[in-house]
């Protein structure tokens, strides 16, 4: 397949947006694990501005998603108020450019620079995690005042799983037969809970970014979350999506550049005083509590074999599908103790 000239859809899309400030140049600074492509632009007579490219996927999707970020971006109260980059809008409406050819789209979307503080370490001392646990309940609920007055999302965690299933029996999806029937049993488990828990009217629905690498955020000196970026993954659902990546941030293991999806730092002691901290501030209902599981089998299910070789690059997204049908899956009812965590909340 003919690859896409990146630099100069950045232009066209620059010279709809504002053709009067002409680009001095273009530089990619994506971070060069997933398929996205995010480059930083500087001008001649303007300060720089940041492109987000995607060539992968649904555009209405991208452009609800960026639509609903912006509102909330612009809604949050403080310390929120500037937490999150700020998209472009040109006349009133967010700017979004479209790029056609005869067998490629691709669509471009303008942030303004966002201001960093500092990175987690790699490694998080107690202190960090139980001051990352209250400023994650802190922000969750900040996103759960602003929630109602937010577009409604039509991707949700149900099209996304029917979505897979209907991709599986239609013999489109790349697995094996096995893989197929294991993928199948996997959705069942998922939308038999989602059922059983009444996911779509008992379980609150707000803004989540999923993606929680600490890459992705800074905070400050005392350890309060100060910046974030990176939307790739956001959607509207149950703040427990989020646990999954937070349960990683504060593993024992740290951050590692070679990187797996194993359930079990969801089972670590860090983890759960990162819970019960964030418990104290933005109590969790059992339901709640009960969906983390659900939660992550939704992220293997769908970030990693669903959509893995549209994110990820071809060397991560095999080795991660491939782990996800060896390792990840297998060991979603076997290594994940629910009751372990409700104990330690006194739920």
């Amino acid at each position: 397949m003919q690859t896409l000239d990146y630099f100069q859809i950045i232009r066209q899309a620059w010279e709809e947006f504002d053709e009067r400030h002409e680009i001095k140049g273009i530089f990619d600074v994506s971070a060069h694990v997933s398929t996205n492509h995010v480059y930083k632009i500087s001008f001649y007579d303007r300060q720089p501005v940041f492109a987000k490219l995607s060539d992968y996927g649904n555009f209405e999707h991208f452009k609800e998603d960026h639509i609903i970020i912006n509102n909330l971006a612009n809604n949050l109260e403080a310390p929120y108020d500037n937490f999150l980059a700020k998209s472009l809008v040109k006349r009133n409406d967010l700017f979004i450019f479209r790029y056609y050819d005869q067998k490629r789209n691709a669509w471009v979307v303008f942030y303004n620079p966002i201001r960093m503080k500092h990175k987690m370490p790699r490694r998080l001392e107690d202190k960090h995690i139980r001051k990352l646990g209250r400023e994650l309940a802190r922000f969750h609920k900040a996103c759960s005042n602003v929630s109602n007055q937010l577009p409604k999302a039509s991707k949700t965690v149900a099209t996304d799983i029917h979505r897979l299933m209907k991709n599986l029996d239609s013999g489109k999806f790349c697995a094996t037969a096995p893989q197929r029937d294991l993928l199948k049993s996997q959705c069942e488990k998922f939308v038999v809970y989602a059922d059983k828990a009444n996911y779509s009217t008992e379980i609150e629905t707000i803004p989540v970014f999923v993606d929680w690498n600490i890459g992705n955020f800074s905070v400050t000196r005392d350890g309060k979350l100060y910046s974030r970026w990176d939307y790739d993954w956001f959607r509207e659902s149950s703040r427990v999506m989020d646990f999954y990546f937070f349960s990683r941030v504060v593993s024992d293991v740290g951050d590692r550049t070679v990187f797996s999806y194993m359930i079990d730092p969801l089972m670590e002691d860090r983890f759960i005083m990162f819970l019960k901290e964030y418990h104290r501030i933005f109590p969790l209902t059992e339901p709640e509590v009960r969906l983390i599981k659900e939660a992550y089998r939704f992220f293997i299910l769908n970030y990693v074999v669903k959509d893995g070789t549209h994110f990820f690059l071809p060397s991560y997204a095999r080795k991660l599908q491939k782990e996800a049908y060896n390792l990840y899956i297998p060991a979603i009812d076997t290594n994940y103790d629910v009751d372990k965590i409700l104990r330690a909340l006194k739920i």
